[in-house]
């Protein structure tokens, strides 16, 4: 619409889908003129800088432009060793901050929250992940950074707790040990929560967190079948995924699993190993996410040959089923992702659990009535509709019927 409005109008874009398909985005995608790949701050710097001077954009590494009905890709820019050197994230910015901007109902004890990511790159290859933002190597601020920003975030906008959405926020013992000393010797009084990978996860480490105000750790344990977890290239398996849970559970720290249903391999009696696994871990929330393979990512790659196929850009979303299963259809698979949920979020502990946490914060009373509300609002349109309670709409001829026969081979 911009463009063809105002047509001379400069579109720039950035992010993990560019980062991952930069090429294959700009081809489809003639609105955008400029794409900035990777990690943007200094790059989108000497960009806007060279478009205000006039001068070739050949100049600026770490970008795709066109030029002549053509897409010019410039050497790939360094990247930034030293987060400390970045300034402050702008939140004045963000319009309604922090109050517009909410997590999940009880993935946080009070409000107002923030997100800070203290640490960038991933250094493992499970194949469902994509990688190409920050690369593979970690990176982060210092201890003495990260209590900066916090206390920034507190004395500025009142926050009250801090979400950081690091991928491995326990990658290094002694910078999360310096930073839970800062927090407790400073008395930030701050609570907190983390992502970690289950081998991360120690009893002295956890022990000191839950002194420095660490209130939930996310841990990707993605299924209860060893067998899946080999499949996805995850080097953890449930024997230690289950003892990382039970330390942090013992630690004081509330737990939360992130799990997913539908990776290829998956059948019934790797979904009733999920539900047994759930049901014996002393979790007190949990994410099952409909597996849905990322452009670029090596699984991706295996099914399909290519970075993306053309039929799928609108169906990358997370929010369906994308692929049809051997022996499983799309809707046996949305019905047992919702069987999967309701058997551990009917347990009497994890109910008991939900129900202290919304009389002492009845913010999520109000936010779980408002999802209630919607989520029997789309049941009964499901029933009137003929899905017989299914939630989503299945379009067969837009499955990949190859999948199956991809698997078998």
């Amino acid at each position: 619409m911009v463009k063809h409005h105002l047509p001379k109008t400069r579109t720039i874009v950035g992010g993990p889908h560019i980062s991952s398909m930069a090429v294959e985005t700009m081809q489809r995608f003639t609105e955008f003129d400029v794409a900035v790949v990777n990690e943007g701050e200094s790059v989108l710097v000497n960009l806007l800088e060279a478009l205000r001077k006039g001068v070739s954009l050949k100049s600026v590494n770490g970008i795709l432009f066109r030029e002549n009905h053509a897409v010019v890709t410039t050497p790939r820019a360094p990247i930034i060793d030293d987060l400390d050197n970045l300034p402050i994230p702008a939140w004045d910015l963000l319009k309604g901050f922090p109050d517009e901007f909410k997590p999940a109902i009880f993935d946080y004890p009070s409000g107002p929250v923030a997100t800070i990511a203290a640490s960038r790159g991933c250094p493992f290859h499970c194949k469902f992940c994509d990688t190409s933002t920050f690369g593979a190597r970690v990176r982060a601020y210092s201890p003495e950074a990260v209590y900066s920003l916090m206390k920034h975030l507190k004395e500025n906008y009142g926050i009250r707790h801090i979400m950081f959405v690091d991928d491995q926020f326990l990658a290094s013992r002694i910078r999360t040990s310096k930073l839970c000393e800062l927090l407790i010797e400073n008395k930030l009084n701050m609570t907190w929560s983390c992502t970690a990978r289950v081998d991360t996860a120690k009893p002295d480490v956890l022990k000191l967190m839950k002194k420095a105000g660490c209130w939930e750790i996310s841990f990707g344990l993605e299924s209860g079948s060893n067998d899946l977890l080999q499949k996805m290239d995850k080097l953890a398996r449930i024997e230690l995924s289950e003892q990382a849970v039970n330390w942090t559970h013992s630690a004081g720290i509330r737990c939360k699993g992130l799990f997913m249903l539908g990776y290829p391999g998956e059948t019934m009696q790797t979904i009733e190993q999920t539900k047994a696994f759930l049901l014996r871990l002393p979790m007190t929330t949990m994410n099952l996410s409909k597996f849905t393979p990322h452009p670029g990512s090596p699984i991706y790659r295996d099914i399909c040959g290519t970075n993306i196929k053309e039929d799928h850009w609108k169906k990358m979303n997370g929010m369906n089923f994308v692929w049809s299963l051997q022996g499983l259809t799309v809707e046996e698979l949305d019905r047992e992702y919702q069987y999967v949920l309701l058997s551990f979020y009917k347990q009497k502990r994890v109910m008991h659990k939900c129900a202290i946490m919304a009389v002492r914060y009845p913010i999520h009373i109000l936010r779980f009535c408002i999802f209630g509300l919607g989520f029997v609002k789309a049941k009964l349109n499901s029933f009137k509709e003929g899905r017989r309670g299914v939630l989503i709409k299945t379009d067969h001829q837009n499955l990949d019927e190859g999948f199956t026969n991809k698997l078998t081979r």
